[in-house]
Order: C-alpha cells, then sequence, then structure tokens
C-alpha cells in the first residue's frame, strides 16, 4: 500500500482538501448511476454544440451527495465553457446577483447550489436574465423611477437544490422541461465509484473491502469517497494494509455499522422508539429533542432511514416502523 496518494496524471502527493475534486469525474464515462439523467442532459447538450447556442437552464435535485455538483461541472467541460460557482445563502441581496450576472464571460455555466435559498427579491432580479438575457435595473425612485433593460452575456443556469418543494413556482417553471432528479446509488455503481477512487489515490485494496465500504455508504457517492479516506487514514496510521478487517476496524472506530448508520442515526431511531413511543412524533418535536435542526433531520438523517424503510412520515408526523424496531432490537 501506497502511504501518499498520489495525482495519476501529476504524480506529485494530492493535498488532502484538493481530494474531493480529484475524485470528482471529469468525463461522462466516469460518471456512475443516474443513467436517465445523463442521457437526456447528453442530448441536451448535443443539440446546442451542433446548433452553436447555449443549451436550455437545467435544475438538478436529489439528496445531497449524489452528484448534482459534479453534473454542473461535467456540463461546463462538454461545453468547454468557464463554470462560475456560487450558492443561494451566499446571493443575499439583488446587488449581489446583478454583480455576479454582469460579470460573467460570454457562454459561461452559472452553478447555484442550494438554490431554493434564494430570497424573493433576488429571484425577480433573475427572471429576466433567465428569459430574454437581460437585467432590469430602477433608476431613480417614486414616480420619476424608470427601468433600463441591461443586456447580459449569454449564459446557462446550473441550479441544485435538495429541497425541490422549497423552489417557488415561477422560478422552476424557467427551466422548462430541463429538470431532472436524481436519486441514490446502486451498490454495483458505489463499487464502481470506489474503484476508480482506489486508482486516483493509488490505493490497493481487495473486492472484499470495496463490499464493505460500498454496504456502508448510504447509497450516496460522497459518503463512499469519504469513508475510503477515513479507511486510508486508519491503515496509514497504524502501518497496516488496507484489509476486510482493517476496514472493519477502521468503521467501529468511526462508529459506523455494517449498514452505514451512525451513532446519530441510531439516536433519531431510539428517541423515536422512547421519547415518542414510535410516534407518530412532529419533525419540530423530534428535533427539539434531539437538539438538532428540523432541516438537518429531513436533509441529513431521515432520507437514508426512509430508503432503509426504518422510519415512515405521515400527516401526523414521523413513525418508527416495524423494520426500525427490529434494527434497533438487534442493536442493542
Amino acid at each position: 500500500m501506497s502511504s501518499t496518494p498520489l495525482d495519476p496524471i501529476k504524480e506529485e502527493p494530492v493535498r488532502d482538501q484538493a481530494l474531493d475534486a480529484a475524485l470528482r469525474p471529469t468525463i461522462w464515462d466516469e460518471y456512475e448511476g443516474q443513467g436517465h439523467v445523463k442521457a437526456n442532459v447528453k442530448v441536451v447538450l448535443d443539440a446546442a454544440k451542433k446548433r452553436g447556442d447555449m443549451p436550455e437552464h437545467l435544475l438538478f435535485y436529489g439528496p445531497p451527495g449524489v452528484g448534482k455538483t459534479t453534473l454542473a461541472h461535467l456540463v461546463a467541460l462538454t461545453l468547454e465553457a468557464p463554470i462560475r460557482s456560487t450558492s443561494g445563502v451566499a446571493i443575499e441581496r439583488a446587488g449581489d446577483l446583478a454583480a455576479i450576472l454582469t460579470n460573467l464571460e460570454p457562454g459561461s455555466i452559472l452553478f447555484i447550489d442550494e438554490i431554493h435559498q434564494l430570497g424573493s427579491k433576488v429571484e425577480e432580479l433573475l427572471y429576466p436574465a433567465l428569459e430574454s438575457g437581460t437585467l432590469d435595473i430602477v433608476l431613480g425612485k417614486g414616480p420619476s423611477a424608470r427601468t433600463v433593460e441591461l443586456p447580459l452575456p449569454r449564459f446557462t443556469l446550473v441550479g441544485a437544490t435538495t429541497r425541490v418543494s422549497h423552489i417557488s413556482g415561477p422560478l422552476r417553471s424557467r427551466f422548462g422541461g430541463g429538470v431532472y432528479q436524481l436519486d441514490f446509488y446502486s451498490d454495483e455503481d458505489l463499487r464502481s465509484i470506489i474503484k476508480r477512487s482506489l486508482r486516483v489515490l493509488n490505493l490497493s485494496a481487495s473486492d472484499a473491502v470495496v463490499e464493505k465500504i460500498a454496504s456502508r455508504s448510504r447509497a450516496t457517492p460522497r459518503v463512499a469517497n469519504a469513508l475510503l479516506k477515513r479507511v486510508r487514514d486508519y491503515a496509514e496510521v497504524h502501518e497496516k494494509d488496507i484489509t476486510p478487517e482493517v476496514c472493519d476496524l477502521a468503521c467501529q472506530m468511526f462508529g459506523i455499522d455494517e449498514l452505514g448508520l451512525t451513532k446519530d442515526d441510531k439516536r433519531y431511531l431510539e428517541t423515536l422508539a422512547t421519547g415518542f413511543k414510535g410516534g407518530p412524533a412532529g419533525i419540530r418535536a423530534l428535533a427539539s429533542a434531539l437538539h438538532e435542526d428540523p432541516d438537518t433531520l429531513e436533509n441529513v438523517y431521515e432520507p437514508y432511514l426512509l430508503r432503509l424503510g426504518y422510519i415512515e412520515r405521515s400527516p401526523r408526523g414521523r413513525m418508527l416502523t416495524d423494520k426500525g424496531e427490529a434494527y434497533l432490537a438487534n442493536a442493542s
């Protein structure tokens, strides 16, 4: 096992803070999973390139870590276009958005992560930019105020969100048919992703190790790569090869069980089981009992617990299922 991860192209140590970028696919063939979304987006991009035009605006939504940001970068790479990345929470005022739009290079991709967090005033400024490629600027105040249309460079907006239901109807309509849902990954796709990451990090591990990491990855590529890096760290610190036994020891130390559930996941289930007698429990009451933010429960904990069938969401609140009860009984 190599103790220092190497960039396969430059053959020099990869800085840890750049690992996520190094592990991100740079060609479509390296992007595993999401086959339906990939096929549709590639048609849109290929058609736009043949016309010599910019593609329609695109919106990707799904759980955290399933490849929305990677898709945005692949769109830019396919079009050989510069990409400007920001987030909805970072654009606090309409002036912030105006500064971004007016400084775009022609033919750019503007990527806004968590686009549902844009404020209403910012959204209103974005509408004409998406529809007609202009920025409406109000000059003056009161009865003498007038609106001037400022032409913008051609660009394509790529939005990403974990909460598509929080995007306003007018904003979502601006994406037309370019709205795509990304879902959790199969174990087969995760195994392919982990094997590619092993090559990028210049590491070697058996199929048994790959299987163990895939099964604990919460059906999410980001989690798979993060867990692989933590197992690598554990092996390096203890001067061991990455074996199935080392993988188990590392996961045990990090508090990750065979299904990828953490101590926080178990605390969620136990609180629902004991504090609320299995439910139903309102999301705010449950969040208060766990000392967490309701958004954290909805976006971090619940998607995977729902996928496993351990909890249910009902109009009355969250409920623990029979499968969830059985898991707790076996875990205790």
